[in-house]
C-alpha cells in the first residue's frame, strides 16, 4: 500500500511517497500551484498513476494541541482532495515540521534559497515518516 504524506501551503504543496510496502518514505518533492483546482488535479494524478491508497494531511495545531485559525483551511483542502481522489485524508498533527524541516536543511549546508525550494518535501516527509511510525507501533 503506497501513502501519500502532503504538507499543505500556500505558495507550494509538499508530498512525499512511501515505498510499496509502506514502510518507508520513498521520494518527496514540492509541487507548485497557485490555483487550488489544479493543485488538487495534480494531487488526484499522483494517487492514481503511483496507486496511492491512503492519505496523509499535515493539520496545523498550537504548541499547546488546539487548532489554529489556518485549521478550517486545510480541512477545507482535506474535503476538495476527497471529493477528487475519493480518499479522505487522515489529518496529521504538523507542529515543528517545518522547524524540523528548516534544521535538517540547514544541517545538509543548503542556503535560505535552496531551503525554500525543498522546505515543503522535507516537511512531507517528516508528516508520512511520523504517520508510518505510527502505523507501526499501533500495527494499522
Amino acid at each position: 500500500m503506497r501513502i501519500l504524506g502532503i504538507d499543505y501551503g500556500d505558495a507550494r504543496i509538499g508530498l512525499a511517497l512511501s515505498d510499496a510496502s509502506a514502510t518507508l518514505c520513498g521520494r518527496a518533492w514540492t509541487l507548485t500551484e497557485w490555483n487550488l483546482d489544479r493543485a488538487v488535479d495534480a494531487i488526484a494524478d499522483v494517487v492514481r498513476t503511483e496507486g496511492v491508497e491512503r492519505i496523509v494531511l499535515g493539520l496545523p495545531k498550537n504548541m499547546d494541541g488546539t487548532e489554529g485559525p489556518r485549521a478550517q483551511l486545510y480541512r477545507d483542502f482535506a474535503g476538495q482532495v476527497e471529493e477528487v481522489t475519493g480518499l479522505k485524508p487522515i489529518l496529521w498533527d504538523e507542529r515543528r515540521t517545518t522547524v524540523d524541516a528548516h534544521r535538517i536543511l540547514f544541517a545538509a549546508g543548503q542556503n535560505a534559497k535552496k531551503r525554500k525550494k525543498t522546505e515543503d518535501a522535507v516537511a512531507a516527509s517528516l508528516i508520512l515518516e511520523g504517520y508510518l511510525n505510527f502505523k507501526r507501533m499501533t500495527q494499522q
